[in-house]
């Protein structure tokens, strides 16, 4: 492994686990999302299940073994009716944007970039989500400190 695979690696696999968190999270929005968005969820469903794929190969790839996803999440809030469910989509874009901010510094080339559209793509749907944008999406959360967290 080279030198700079290290801190990517890491980065990656903090993606990686990002991904496996949003598409949890995307099955709770599908269950409570209102009819007139359901595409747009499934859209961004397997979006995430697209990049969380192809990020599991990027860390074989540099030699790790990609992290496992959690048998469950600790949602940031109770999701019982369509309207927290439409807050929980924006929450999770918002989050994994930034972790995506994490991976863009991290990387160089073709991954970077990779990333950096990873990061405008949520922050896209965030924005979509929550009818709305922040200044520097993906940063917001940093600030507070939150995350979702693997239940085990």
């Amino acid at each position: 492994m080279s030198e700079k695979a290290g801190p990517e690696l890491t980065a990656l696999q903090a993606a990686l686990a990002a991904e496996h968190a949003v598409v949890y999270g995307y099955g709770v929005v599908g269950a409570r999302i209102p009819e007139g968005r359901r595409a747009e969820a499934r859209t961004a469903y397997d979006a995430h299940r697209s990049r969380r794929d192809g990020l599991a190969r990027e860390v074989r790839d540099l030699g790790g073994e990609p992290v496992a996803a959690a048998a469950g999440y600790v949602l940031p809030f109770p999701v019982g009716d369509p309207d927290s469910a439409v807050r929980l989509a924006a929450e999770l874009e918002e989050r994994v944007a930034g972790v995506y901010s994490d991976l863009v510094r991290a990387s160089a080339g073709e991954r970077r970039a990779a990333a950096a559209r990873a990061l405008r793509e949520a922050a896209v749907r965030a924005v979509r989500w929550r009818g709305g944008s922040v200044a520097f999406p993906g940063l917001a959360e940093r600030s507070s400190g939150t995350s979702a967290a693997p239940t085990g």
